[in-house]
């Protein structure tokens, strides 16, 4: 499965962030091929994991954000044998780790701020080995050229990309695809 998403990733680097579920239908209906889940609850994700896979499209739920399931390891038994997404997202590396030992896609946020994050960063990627990552904020092309020099993992960026030239120079840095909310971006 793993090469299948990056694969799509490839295929279309923008990646749909729905934040809210009203923009789920406009998701779908878009050009993109992957779309990460951040807003969900343990009442309607069964329902929105399905609709997306019927779209054929992946889907990947940020479980730091699904609401009313915990976020333990039975948790994340239950995420991945019920609801059965294609990966999960997460900023926590302890449920990066139990994801990984139950062989399902992971991609790990990190939240980069400065040197000492970006140091914490390089270092739990070379300890945890996720699947892919995601760089937050996304406009930093610079650090994702860095980071992406330092290590073979696929990076994606996210968080505060606007507009098309935001998207452009994050490819240009190194980053196989852009993770963005703003619905606009999901149509180019």
């Amino acid at each position: 499965m793993s090469s299948i998403i990056i694969e799509r990733i490839e295929e279309n680097p923008i990646i749909a962030a729905v934040q809210n579920v009203d923009d789920l239908e406009l998701a779908i209906s878009s050009p993109v091929t992957t779309i990460f889940l951040l807003c969900a609850d343990i009442f309607n994700v069964n329902l929105l994991v399905e609709k997306i896979k019927d779209a054929d499209k992946s889907v990947l739920i940020h479980i730091d954000f699904l609401e009313g399931i915990g976020k333990d390891a039975k948790a994340i038994d239950y995420i991945i044998q019920v609801i059965k997404p294609h990966g999960i997202i997460s900023t926590r590396s302890s449920h990066i780790k139990l994801a990984k030992e139950r062989g399902i896609f992971t991609i790990q946020r990190f939240f980069l701020i400065d040197n000492k994050s970006y140091e914490m960063t390089i270092k739990s990627l070379k300890s945890l080995q996720p699947d892919m990552i995601e760089i937050m904020p996304g406009v930093m092309p610079n650090i994702i050229n860095r980071i992406s020099n330092e290590i073979s993992t696929p990076i994606i960026a996210g968080g505060l990309i606007k507009t098309k030239q935001d998207i452009m120079d994050i490819l240009k840095a190194g980053a196989i695809g852009a993770s963005t909310g703003n619905k606009e971006l999901w149509y180019l």
